[in-house]
């Protein structure tokens, strides 16, 4: 479907070096005012999941730490981030096998059994990646032969926490968790009453 208040679209590459920055120029009808040409940016490179791993029966949940230059950029927890695993999904790919692949690379767990929840905009203003977010049960039988911590080709150094969902939900009010993928995960969980507090 077209939206009708939109028209002579351009878009002009700024930068294409992890992700794709675009300028893009519109007309845009504002209802009180007419025809307005706008000028907008547009980040991304592809499209995310995210993948809370939860266990009903040691209500516990899995999460990484890895460092995060915005992060560290904006003065906060020193760069690290505490986090949902997840990753972008790779051409040809389903966000279901992202994901699961994501799991395994991460955190080291082989889960066969996920949920999609949502797929939102963390950033609708700026960033065009919609993020699938997935929850998934795990137990220890998942638990591969090594702990996961990330890939080397791709500069990742992750570690692995186990934690209960009680301690993960009180990192929110600390500010230790401050990732909006993790803290909506976690807040659905609790809602769903899925796991004891």
């Amino acid at each position: 479907m077209k939206n009708k208040r939109i028209k002579n679209i351009s878009t002009k590459i700024v930068s294409q070096f992890w992700g794709k920055l675009e300028r893009i120029d519109f007309d845009y009808y504002f209802k009180k005012g007419g025809w307005k040409r706008l000028s907008h940016e547009a980040y991304g490179k592809s499209d995310g999941v995210a993948i809370l791993l939860y266990n009903p029966q040691t209500n516990n949940v899995v999460l990484s730490k890895q460092f995060r230059i915005p992060v560290y950029v904006a003065g906060v927890n020193l760069g690290y981030s505490i986090e949902v695993c997840g990753g972008a999904v790779d051409k040809g790919e389903s966000p279901e096998a992202c994901v699961m692949r994501e799991a395994q690379e991460e955190l080291g767990y082989k889960v066969s059994n996920v949920t999609l929840i949502s797929t939102v905009f963390l950033s609708p203003g700026i960033v065009r990646e919609r993020v699938y977010l997935f929850i998934g049960e795990y137990s220890d039988r998942d638990k591969m032969h090594y702990v996961g911590g990330g890939l080397e080709i791709e500069n990742e150094e992750i570690e692995v926490l186990e934690l209960s969902f009680k301690e993960a939900l009180k990192m929110i009010d600390t500010n230790e968790i401050i990732d909006a993928r993790t803290i909506m995960l976690l807040q659905y969980i609790k809602i769903k009453e899925m796991i004891e507090v």
